[in-house]
């Protein structure tokens, strides 16, 4: 099992915790970015730096992970196309996508895109917060022991 995390972007208080939760269940994670950036000393930490091509990261993740794994987006056409695959997918709010929800995520996504594109809407999600971070960690150690409890 590995976990990944598509790391373009990513919040420093979500890679914390996924870096404490490997060393506790000894899982390796994999960061996917589209650039290089200074790991911090860890065993079981690997950085796997694409091609800058439009979904070059994305693509690379979908080929790689399989529903044995966890992936931590919040890129919702990504992890659109990882539930399609069976892969367990989590994003940095602490959403489990699933079957039943990535559809209507998809749509809004799709529709928010178009209106900010017309001028209707602007600015994009909220920063990052604490209450984030918190249900970003219960979400992920639930999903995380799931997960484990399956290999």
């Amino acid at each position: 099992m590995f976990i990944w995390l598509d790391a373009d972007g990513c919040p420093n208080d979500v890679k914390d915790c996924v870096f404490k939760a490997s060393l506790r269940t000894e899982t390796r994670v994999i960061l996917v970015a589209d650039r290089w950036f200074k790991l911090p000393p860890h065993p079981f930490l690997e950085l796997k730096v694409v091609n800058q091509g439009f979904n070059a990261a994305d693509d690379y993740i979908v080929d790689h992970a399989s529903p044995s794994d966890l992936v931590v987006t919040d890129d919702i056409p990504l992890a659109h196309r990882l539930v399609l695959g069976g892969v367990p997918t989590l994003s940095r709010r602490g959403q489990v996508f699933d079957e039943g929800n990535i559809g209507d995520r998809l749509a809004t996504r799709d529709l928010m895109e178009g209106l900010r594109s017309s001028g209707l809407i602007t600015g994009g999600p909220s920063s990052y917060s604490p209450n984030d971070k918190r249900k970003f960690a219960e979400s992920f150690d639930r999903l995380l022991s799931k997960c484990l409890a399956k290999k």
